[in-house]
């Protein structure tokens, strides 16, 4: 075999490993930069969780110590806000203006998924005609992200009820209306309506625009509004409001079940491991990502490496 065929071949051999290395290297990045982004993501909505909360929420058991437990940690915590039959369970907060709770939770923390907040114009004793509250639409049922799910009427109609608890005292909510609108309709995001001919003007204003109503329930300016805005994914800058009115009854969740019975695994080994991967801590399945990530690798180097050795192989005997 000539110097420049040997030459030629070595050469061959450098650029396939070249190459082989670098396609490995970008699968191995974008692998990782998947995995990272699947964390992250369910980082962001484990913070944004209602039972991170829960220890907290006043009973008529704990006679809410818990609740003054979490105001002792961050004042600017006022009331609990429950929606029944959904996730919607959270401590609700009030800054000085409503740009602090967008990316800070209920403990004073920085959070993407922020907190549920009243609006800063808003008495925080809800004595205001209007009270309009906020909270982030987020997906996996957590924050408002079941708001827009009252689009369907059916939805609307099974859930009527929630619970509003401040000054020490549970109040009901009862929800009569759906409202679609843009972010930017000032005749819905209105708040200190003191005069009684501008509060009948936006109820009405209200009851127009609704998606839909309860019939059955009469609302008048002598009830306290509560509106629960978020985002919507059915328009642009688009909001969803959910429009329910101050009880001094504290009504009862229809939704709660009796105590099921542990959960026993499945039969099924796949269902069993799955089961046991979602019961897992964070940590658990970083590292299970991590072994996944050092397999591929493995797979895929060992695969090169058997190509470029019959390869070598196949040169050899083209040389003899």
């Amino acid at each position: 075999m000539s110097v420049a065929v040997r030459t030629g071949k070595s050469a061959i051999r450098l650029a396939s490993g070249v190459i082989n290395t670098s396609l490995l290297t970008v699968i191995l990045i974008l692998l990782t930069f998947a995995c990272y982004s699947i964390w992250d993501t369910n980082q962001v909505h484990h913070a944004a969780d209602a039972t991170n909360y829960e220890k907290y929420k006043p009973t008529v058991v704990n006679e809410s110590v818990s609740f003054e437990e979490l105001r002792a940690v961050n004042p600017e915590v006022f009331a609990w806000l429950t929606v029944y039959g959904t996730h919607i369970d959270y401590p609700m907060t009030q800054g000085k203006d409503n740009l602090k709770y967008v990316n800070t939770d209920a403990l004073g923390n920085y959070s993407l998924s922020g907190a549920i907040f009243l609006d800063s114009q808003c008495s925080p004793d809800f004595s205001d005609f209007s009270n309009i509250v906020f909270g982030h639409h987020m997906e996996k049922q957590t924050m408002f992200g079941e708001i827009g799910l009252f689009t369907d009427e059916s939805y609307f109609n099974a859930r009527r009820y929630g619970m509003l608890y401040y000054e020490g005292i549970e109040h009901g909510l009862e929800f009569f209306a759906f409202v679609h609108t843009d972010a930017y309709d000032r005749s819905v995001f209105h708040a200190k309506i003191t005069e009684p001919e501008e509060q009948q003007m936006y109820l009405d204003m209200l009851l127009q625009k609704a998606i839909h109503i309860r019939k059955d329930v009469s609302v008048t300016i002598d009830d306290r509004l509560v509106l629960l805005s978020t985002c919507s994914e059915t328009s642009t800058n688009g909001r969803d409001l959910l429009i329910g009115r101050i009880t001094d009854k504290a009504y009862d969740d229809p939704f709660i079940e009796p105590a099921a019975a542990p959960k026993k695994f499945p039969a099924n080994t796949i269902d069993k491991l799955s089961s046991l991967y979602e019961q897992a801590p964070a940590w658990v399945k970083l590292i299970a990502m991590a072994m996944s990530l050092l397999l591929i690798f493995l797979i895929i180097r060992t695969i090169i490496v058997l190509r470029k050795r019959k390869r070598v192989r196949t040169l050899q005997m083209g040389g003899e």
